[in-house]
């Protein structure tokens, strides 16, 4: 099943973060975005982030991948004190191809991915005709208009 994966970190050393999970994944790999800079989101003062886009061929179901994300993110002592706050380690599942969810555990599409463009604009470089929700995320980001996504 192909999968789209939003990595991100503002902890530590956030790029060995990143390419630790792109290490877990690298059997199932597909392509993986460029890095890319953004503000964090949510209000939260804090560092920027790092983020990247995985496009997965994951062997297992919907709620083992969800499993395989927390566990790379509890490697990285991951913390969930403040919401939209600092992390290690962050690993959403924002797409599934062929499958969609809204079990709270697992809400597929992510129900906040196309308001993001640190999501859609790694997305975006590593499958230009991506589709979310129906709609090309091309036209989701570009009315996004003013969030800066720096390619590193």
């Amino acid at each position: 099943m192909r999968a789209v994966l939003s990595i991100g970190s503002n902890m530590e050393d956030s790029r060995a973060h990143l390419a630790a999970a792109v290490e877990e994944f690298a059997p199932d790999l597909v392509a993986a975005s460029s890095v890319y800079a953004t503000a964090p989101w949510g209000g939260v003062e804090q560092p920027d982030f790092l983020n990247q886009t995985l496009l997965i061929d994951a062997p297992e179901t919907p709620h083992q991948l969800l499993r395989r994300c927390q566990d790379l993110e509890r490697a990285a002592r991951r913390v969930r004190d403040v919401r939209w706050g600092p992390r290690t380690l962050d690993v959403d599942i924002v797409d599934i191809e062929g499958y969609t969810s809204s079990d709270p555990d697992l809400t597929v599409p992510h129900p906040r991915a196309a308001e993001r463009a640190f999501v859609l604009a790694p997305w975006l470089e590593v499958d230009p005709g991506a589709r979310l929700g129906g709609e090309a995320v091309s036209d989701l980001l570009a009315r996004l208009g003013e969030q800066e996504v720096r390619k590193l």
